[in-house]
């Protein structure tokens, strides 16, 4: 297919879909309607056959090796490296560290930069939409130094309430702000220009997860001005195992490594070690340098269908799905109305548990997630217990949430509620 078409003029996710193997199976005897990308997207041939090429042709280790495969290793992984770079538009590619996903990345800087630059007394802010990955390794920082950690609320729509932002960072001990970019569970856009000019001016730093933002629309760390930012690569149609930590150079440069071993140093001696400079300070051990090819096949597949017409084709669709599924009686939708939100609805159907309807949904070939989508204080907020969400990407159809509609219409029937 020719994505660079598709970016100048429409979106053909018929032929997007092609280029996805599994999709032509069947789930359950049914069509396969995958409604779970906020979870883990789905791969084109194209990453397949990347990731194949160089377990067939250029496998070695990278840095090390003088020999021709080590040599070419290395430099495919050099080029995925600059790839990432330029999908965020990081001044350097050497900003970009490859980790196993965005759950160690914002590990990495909690436990790096957050040990060396936090103390008691300190404010960590957090949102209310938060995954518990940035949640969790946050609580363990604070624990550990003394820190506290206060919560950004939502409004009854979805949204962060910015003045109770605002009113936080006006303590003065604020040292620290790390939120979404998109939530996974609602699908709000968060303003994370605005939020990134507040905490600078309150004196704190940007730590964002972007797991969910990355894969769907243009971001630009530059523009954004964010100190920290994280994602990874199952989300975006690239390979599990993977994810990217980018962050500014002095902030890096300054960090102690988070973890240690061979690559990472300059020199080893009998009583001390000395670092290598970035990004090898951060990237301990044998790298995943497959998966890095991987990755960068899959942000140049996502580049060329172009960003603009992915957020088009996601904000058509999710509006087509909130217009259909507001009209099943028994229904609740969470998340917020207009183009503040992203291609993930999650809902609740009166009397019938999430699991059963994610269940009964498998049974008609429509894959969707139920659970509390690791964000158990978000649902608490929302005083559910767990939603049922699908989630919408490039290779979904109007088909799709057609199938997804008629599986949701089973539910009711089989929990004996009628259409009014």
């Amino acid at each position: 297919m020719t994505h660079q078409t598709q970016s100048q003029h429409t979106f053909d996710s018929e032929r997007v879909r092609a280029d996805f193997p599994i999709l032509g199976r069947t789930a359950r005897g049914k069509r396969l309607a995958y409604l779970d990308s906020a979870a883990s997207t789905q791969k084109p041939q194209q990453v397949i056959d990347a990731i194949n090429s160089f377990y067939s042709e250029s496998n070695a280790n990278v840095h090390r090796g003088v020999y021709e495969l080590s040599e070419r290793s290395t430099e495919l992984y050099d080029q995925a490296r600059g790839t990432i770079a330029r999908l965020i538009n990081a001044p350097d590619k050497r900003q970009c560290i490859f980790v196993r996903n965005t759950t160690e990345a914002i590990n990495l800087v909690a436990n790096s930069w957050g040990r060396e630059n936090l103390k008691a007394g300190d404010t960590i802010v957090l949102t209310m939409l938060e995954h518990h990955s940035n949640i969790v390794p946050w609580q363990v920082i604070a624990q550990q130094v003394g820190a506290k950690i206060e919560y950004v609320d939502i409004d009854d729509a979805g949204r962060l309430r910015m003045d109770q932002l605002r009113e936080l960072l006006a303590s003065g001990s604020v040292k620290v702000v790390a939120t979404t970019q998109v939530s996974n569970t609602l699908g709000t856009i968060t303003p994370l220009k605005e939020i990134t000019s507040l905490a600078h001016d309150a004196g704190a730093i940007v730590v964002a997860d972007a797991a969910q933002s990355v894969p769907h629309m243009q971001v630009d760390v530059q523009d954004l001005d964010v100190d920290f930012l994280a994602f990874s690569g199952h989300k975006m149609v690239g390979p599990m195992g993977i994810g990217v930590l980018y962050g500014k150079r002095d902030l890096l440069e300054a960090m102690p490594p988070y973890q240690t071993g061979g690559s990472m140093i300059r020199e080893v001696h009998l009583d001390h070690t000395t670092w290598a400079d970035l990004p090898e300070k951060f990237e301990a051990g044998t790298p995943s340098v497959a998966d890095a090819v991987g990755i960068a096949v899959a942000a140049d597949y996502l580049s060329e269908i172009g960003f603009a017409s992915i957020r088009e084709h996601e904000i058509t669709l999710t509006n087509y799905a909130l217009g259909q599924l507001r009209e099943i009686p028994g229904m609740t939708l969470f998340g917020p109305d207009g183009e503040d939100r992203a291609g993930v609805v999650s809902f609740v159907i009166d009397g019938a548990h999430p699991h059963d309807i994610a269940s009964i949904l498998d049974g008609e070939g429509v894959a969707v997630r139920a659970g509390h989508h690791c964000a158990q204080p978000l649902m608490r907020r929302l005083d559910v217990t767990a939603t049922a969400r699908a989630s919408f990407y490039i290779y979904n159809t109007e088909e799709d949430v057609d199938q997804l509609v008629s599986a949701v219409e089973t539910v009711n029937s089989i929990f004996g509620r009628r259409a009014s």
